[in-house]
This record gives C-alpha cells, structure tokens and sequence, in this order.
C-alpha cells in the first residue's frame, strides 16, 4: 500500500514518519488496548494495540478475514455477499473450510526435507553476494546488494524457477519492491509478474520437478485450477520477499544502531536465534496491515464492538506491550523468548515462519561472521525508511567496512 492510499484512510500520524526508525508511529501509542480510530474514509475502525487483545482477534472465529464477503472499512474493493464458493487462491482473505483446504495443501508442501534443503542453499546465496560485495570494495547498499536478492533466489529455489528465468523474475520483484517505482513501473511489474507465474505454472503441469508447486500440481489429492495457483505462488512471493527482504535490511540497521548488542551476538554466536526472534518483536515490519470484522457482538479488552465492525491490530505496537514484556521498547537479545505476534497468531499464522527464520539467522549470522568491522557509511539520520508503506523497512542502507 503506497502513501496515497494509506493516506486516504489512516490518521496522519500513523503514517508519519516515525521519530525513531525501530519504533512504532506515534498515532499507535495511546491509552487502552482497544480503542476507537475514525479512519479519513469516514469509516470508523476499533485499534487494537494489547497483545492479548490481539491473540483474541486473529483466534476467534467470531472475527472474519474474509474481505471479499465482507466489508473491512481498510479495503478498497466492495464486499461480493452472493459469492457462494471462492474459486480463487488468495487464502489470506478466506475463513474454514475454504481457507482450511489450502492452507493444508500447502502445509503439505513445506516438509522437513524441503526446509533442511532449502537451508544450505540460503547459505549459499547469502555467501556468494556478501563475498561479491567484499570483492568489489569497501561499500555498497545492503538492500540491493544482499537483503532483496537472498529472499528472491529463495523463494525460486521454493517455486522451482528457471535458472534462465531468475533475472528476469528478480528484476520484476525489486520493481515491485521499490519506494521509487513510478505507479505506471508498479503496474507494469505486478502485470509482468503475474504473466510469469501463469508460464511457471503451465510449465510444472507439462514437467514437474521437486519443487512446491509441481507438488500442489501433481500429488495434492484436490487439484487447484491454475488461477488458484497462479494466486498461491504470487501471495507465497509477497508473503515471502518483501517481509524477509526489509527484516534483513532493518534488522541490521537496528544491530548497528545499538553496538552493545551487536557486540554481544559477536562474541557469542549461539546467541543468534534469540536475536531473530527479539528482532521480529522489536520491529514487527508490518505496520496496519491486518484487520479482521466482527460478526457478532464483541466485548474486547472491556471495549463493545458491533456486529460487523473493522478491527486492526497494530502489530508493532502490539509487540511493544508493556503486560507481555518488561521494557517493550529496548532492544534486548537476551531477552527470555516469549511468543510474539510478528507471524500473526491462530489459523492464519504465517505459513512460511520458518523458512524466515532461517533466511534471517543465516543471512544475518553469515554478515556479521564475514564482514566484522560492518557500519553504516552515512549517519543514521541520513538512512532512508520506507515509513510510508504498509511493510516498514529501509529504502537503502549504506554500508562500509574495512
């Protein structure tokens, strides 16, 4: 979701820019864990910012994340009542049964195998491009030079792309990705990409290799169509790029930003599972983009919300709750591991988390390992975030070392 849009909908100062870039907007910091938000559409919403609150939210069936049938204020596509079966694959947007069925046919996909495969070649990835920044100097931007490409080539490592075809897939992707595509670049890429996954699909119903989509293709026992498919593998990219891409980029910029702890992970390696999960806490990238609606009267943190009411949770300020954690806003990697909501919570946990967590602890644990003396090459002020989209992250991150 670009400026414009969010602006049409959101109070200006959830969308401004953040005072400090590793915390939440000012507009999610106030009192309650539920609360009323007028939206500038003229919609009312109800904001959820406590972390119970939210687990209750993304658990109750009493709140739907269909927004095709119904209406979510944050939406911009009219509700479809009189749809009586979903034919498509966007299972993000669906309740059980429908979202059951896919959701388990992907589950079926991501085995241990494939995850433990999957491993060793992230860390090939991650090592071949911080060994090619190494060999062309000194500097270079960390997002197109390792936080965009390491997630990309994974996730066609996941789908079963072409090596001949990877460029092009990667040149369409950080198009997509980019602050400074024009909406005609936009438009164009999100086109080109959904062209590409219709050829990937056609060519795994014709030669099935050992990839997740020859799988949902050749041994699901309920077939999809090839618009399910084509809906599954771009949301699996989306899902999959752009959250682990801005993770990469602003979880090293956070571990920059605050030397002791990177000298703590430094001197202790094993340290780095807790940091990946401390770090997805500390940022929780996802600004407002999950929302549910009410489909019957509510009383939610002794607040009233009614039958058919939008309700978003603010994860990054959810991840901030002062009743789940002692001194929310530090950065802290020995922190005791609690579960945070970073994945989402109940039926619609990311399905992917694990293969984040791995791209995260490899590609963060490899650059840190390989170049000792990283920095940033420019102040911190100077580093440019991507405040207002709806996945927060940096723009660029200059970097230096030695």
């Amino acid at each position: 979701m670009s400026t414009t849009a969010m602006r049409r909908i959101l109070p200006v100062d959830m969308v401004e820019r953040r005072r400090n870039p590793f915390d939440p907007p000012p507009g999610l910091r106030g009192e309650g864990a539920v609360r009323p938000l007028d939206l500038l559409n003229g919609a009312r919403a109800w904001l959820v910012t406590g972390f119970e609150e939210a687990r209750t939210v993304l658990s109750d069936a009493r709140f739907s994340a269909d927004k095709v049938r119904h209406r979510d204020a944050t939406s911009r596509q009219p509700p479809k009542v009189e749809v009586a079966e979903r034919e498509d694959g966007i299972f993000v947007f669906m309740d059980p049964p429908e979202h059951t069925r896919l959701r388990r046919l992907l589950m079926g996909q991501f085995t241990v195998r494939r995850m433990r495969e999957l491993e060793s070649r992230v860390r090939e990835i991650a090592v071949e491009h911080i060994e090619a920044m190494k060999a062309a100097g000194t500097k270079a931007d960390l997002v197109p030079a390792f936080a965009l490409p390491l997630p990309s080539l994974v996730i066609c490592e996941l789908l079963g792309v072409d090596y001949a075809d990877r460029a092009e897939f990667q040149e369409r992707t950080a198009v997509g990705l980019s602050a400074n595509s024009t909406p005609e670049e936009l438009a164009v890429a999100r086109a080109g990409l959904s062209a590409f996954m219709r050829r990937l699909v056609a060519g795994k119903r014709s030669n099935p290799a050992d990839d997740l989509l020859s799988g949902l293709i050749h041994d699901a026992e309920s077939p999809l169509t090839d618009a399910q498919l084509v809906d599954v593998a771009l949301l699996l990219l989306n899902a999959g790029h752009e959250t682990t891409a801005n993770m990469l980029g602003l979880g090293t910029f956070a571990l920059l930003e605050h030397p002791d702890q990177l000298v703590a992970l430094r001197a202790d390696p094993g340290l780095i599972d807790n940091a990946v999960e401390e770090l997805l806490r500390f940022l929780s990238i996802i600004q407002l983009g999950v929302s549910r609606v009410s489909m019957e009267p509510v009383t939610l943190g002794g607040v009233d919300i009614p039958t058919g009411a939008t309700v978003v949770i603010a994860t990054p300020q959810v991840n901030r709750d002062p009743r789940h954690w002692p001194d929310p806003d530090a950065l802290d990697l020995h922190r005791p591991r609690t579960p945070h909501l970073a994945f989402g919570h109940g039926v619609h946990q990311c399905l992917g988390q694990q293969l984040a967590r791995i791209e995260m602890r490899i590609g963060l644990g490899e650059l840190i390992s390989r170049l000792p003396d990283l920095r940033l090459a420019v102040p911190a002020a100077q580093v440019p975030v991507r405040n207002e989209m709806l996945i927060f992250g940096v723009q660029s991150l200059p970097v230096t070392w030695s």
